[in-house]
Formats: C-alpha cells, sequence, structure tokens
C-alpha cells in the first residue's frame, strides 16, 4: 500500500480525561490494540489517534500495515518518529536509516522523505513541533 502524505484521517480514541489536569498517561499497548481494531484498518488502512494537540506541538500515534510506502516531506519545524514496534525505513535523499522497536530519529531540515515497511506491522509515535529552531549540536 502506498501513501502520499502523513496528513492522514485520525482516530479519537482518548479516554474522557479530567479537564483541570495537565497529566494524560496513555497505555500505547492498549491504544495500538484499540487502533488494530478499527473498521479503517480491518480494510487495509493505516489507523492512527492525535495524543496531544497543542498550539506548539502535536503527537500522533500511528499503525501501520506490513509492505506501507509513506512518501511525505518534512516542513521548517522539527518532526520526530519513536519506533515503538516493527521496523521501518526511512529514504531521504541523504541516506536510508533503518528503525526498530526503541529508536528514535529527528528531522529538522526540510526535505522529502519515504517511510517504508515491511515484512511486519509497524507503530511509531509521530512528535511535530512548530516553530522549532534548529539543534544545537549538543
Amino acid at each position: 500500500m502506498e501513501i502520499d502524505t502523513l496528513n492522514i484521517k485520525t482516530l479519537n480514541i482518548r479516554d474522557k480525561r479530567v479537564a483541570n489536569t495537565s497529566l494524560f498517561p496513555y497505555d500505547l499497548p492498549h491504544l495500538i490494540k484499540k487502533l488494530k481494531e478499527s473498521p479503517g484498518w480491518n480494510n487495509g488502512e493505516l489507523a492512527a489517534s492525535i495524543l496531544l494537540k497543542s498550539p506548539d506541538k502535536q503527537i500522533v500515534l500511528t499503525v501501520l500495515h506490513d509492505d506501507t510506502k509513506i512518501k511525505s516531506f518534512q516542513p521548517g519545524d522539527s518532526i520526530t518518529f519513536q519506533l515503538i514496534e516493527g521496523k521501518m525505513k526511512f529514504h531521504s535523499q541523504e541516506k536510508t536509516i533503518i528503525l526498530e522497536s526503541g529508536q528514535i530519529m529527528t528531522l529538522y531540515n526540510k526535505i522529502k522523505f519515504c517511510l517504508t515497511t515491511h515484512a511486519e506491522e509497524s507503530a511509531f509515535l509521530l512528535t511535530i513541533n512548530t516553530g522549532s529552531s534548529e539543534p544545537d549540536g549538543n
């Protein structure tokens, strides 16, 4: 399956939360299981849920089928991929990086990229920071 961008429809499967708290714990294995039970997932679509959305940050849990390819463009803001399950290849003009469960990668430059999964389903957290600055090199 090939997808043109990471701008995807998301499911909001968050539990009802108390509005006056700033602590929002998430059970990622449970959320991944719920995403894989969604009607879209069963029809071959990827599944995603917005875990946090604020003016300067968005965190999205995304689950991909095996043999999925996503073509996208990283805008000027920083984005981070944290792989929770599976294995994913990140391709850019500069290089190809393989991410495995527990690994994380951050992008700062405006680049076209492609993510692919192969023999297994994958789940990752995508964090989008708006208005971020370049890394300081430390």
